[in-house]
């Protein structure tokens, strides 16, 4: 399997978005507040996206609702904004889940807390 990028343009124009948030709020700000300001430049740009969506269950006995996406990018792209010290373990275990639930491809994982952004690529591969 090669080292394609997935969705290529349409990355680039959502890391875009991901920096200018960053740039316009800083640091400190609460993840309800990136994700407004996300929303206002997905819009701005004409991308299509679905704030907070209730994921499909992903096994059989798993309640509705537990998985819940920050955005689902264009139909393809799901983005997990953090506002906190550190990314965990568990932070990529429950965006691998969610890719599972959703049957997406890639995801994006940023956390706004960092000094300098590094929005993490999810890749799940099917095979």
């Amino acid at each position: 399997m090669g080292k394609e990028i997935i969705y290529p343009e349409l990355l680039y124009e959502l890391v875009g978005v991901l920096f200018a948030v960053h740039n316009e709020l800083g640091r400190f700000r609460t993840e309800r507040q990136y994700g407004d300001a996300i929303e206002k430049y997905l819009k701005e740009f004409h991308i299509s996206f679905d704030r907070e969506k209730i994921l499909p269950t992903s096994f059989d006995g798993e309640r509705s609702g537990h998985n819940k996406i920050d955005f689902i990018v264009d139909d393809k792209i799901l983005l997990e904004i953090k506002a906190k010290r550190f990314i965990t373990k568990d932070d990529y275990l429950q965006i691998k889940r969610y890719l599972v639930a959703s049957r997406k491809r890639l995801a994006i994982l940023v956390n706004f807390h960092r000094r300098y952004l590094s929005p993490q690529r999810i890749v799940l591969g099917y095979s």
